[in-house]
């Protein structure tokens, strides 16, 4: 069985029946469907073609009622993943009700212009713990594109925030995800510089994400994104190492179409004991299927 543990429905170009076809053609059996729930004004306007919210002009990028849209039509394929804004007072009660209602299982996607140790995350990330809903966190520094695109990304904090959250809620998994987070597979300083580690750029041993796997049981690692797959990519010896250390807190992801990972995935040569954790046994564990 293979799971994609990081998705969004109507997300570049594919509506349900896409969607769908994609799954089917690389083999995925079941897919995480997150909302993200961020207010369009906090977003690149990159996203605006790209998100239900973007083309409706809707005042959050994907809402969970498109989740729930897909869940509807095809139950067995899809598991529900929501995140309220945790700036909203009644984000608690929203995610209660959310799992209680709905049956989602994820908290995710996490993914605002805020400080993820703030009192109302941390009151939310708890209450997710409680529900025994995982949490998928979308990490970005202060990266800026151009000179010529003066809008930055940035969400969540540092990897410092992220150990106070480990700390603070040690009863809640939680996912990391997206480029401020996998900067830190490597013990170099490349995110001072605001970009990324060029491809093929040797891993430095002693990096944040390694630290922090080895200190805290409850920190798992989504592999989506191009961000997830070349921090892997980049240094495969150091990736068979990794995923070998950290087999059983690992997840299969993509966060988007392409096949990228499972290409690399089975390019390393993995026992096939790995390999099934990664790809599903992992995504199993959290929330069943």
């Amino acid at each position: 069985m293979i799971i994609d543990a990081h998705n969004h429905p109507d997300w570049h170009g594919h509506d349900l029946k896409k969607f769908i076809a994609n799954m089917d053609q690389y083999g995925i059996d079941k897919c995480w469907l997150l909302s993200w729930e961020a207010p369009a004004a906090e977003c690149s306007p990159s996203y605006v073609g790209v998100t239900p919210g973007g083309v409706t002009g809707s005042d959050m990028l994907i809402p969970f009622q498109h989740c729930i849209n897909y869940k509807n039509a095809f139950p067995e394929r899809f598991i529900l993943g929501y995140a309220p804004d945790p700036r909203d007072p009644a984000a608690c009660k929203k995610l209660r009700a959310a799992h209680s209602i709905y049956g989602a299982k994820i908290c995710g996607e996490v993914k605002f212009r805020m400080m993820y140790d703030n009192p109302d995350a941390l009151r939310l990330f708890r209450a997710a713990g409680e529900l025994g809903m995982p949490v998928t966190l979308h990490f970005d520094y202060d990266f800026q594109k151009s000179d010529l695109d003066p809008w930055t990304e940035w969400y969540g904090g540092t990897i410092d925030t992220l150990e106070r959250m480990l700390q603070a809620c040690p009863e809640t998994a939680f996912l990391g995800h997206a480029p401020g987070f996998w900067i830190h597979i490597s013990n170099d300083e490349i995110y001072k510089e605001r970009r990324s580690a060029p491809a093929g750029t040797p891993v430095i041993p002693g990096g944040r994400i390694v630290e922090l796997m080895r200190k805290y049981p409850n920190l798992y690692c989504d592999i989506s994104a191009n961000s997830g797959c070349n921090a892997l990519r980049r240094d495969p010896e150091h990736a068979v190492k990794f995923l070998t250390e950290f087999q059983d807190r690992i997840l299969y992801a993509r966060d988007y179409f392409d096949n990228q990972h499972q290409e690399f995935l089975n390019s390393l040569n993995l026992p096939e004991t790995v390999l099934q954790k990664i790809y599903s046994l992992n995504a199993i564990k959290l929330v069943g299927e």
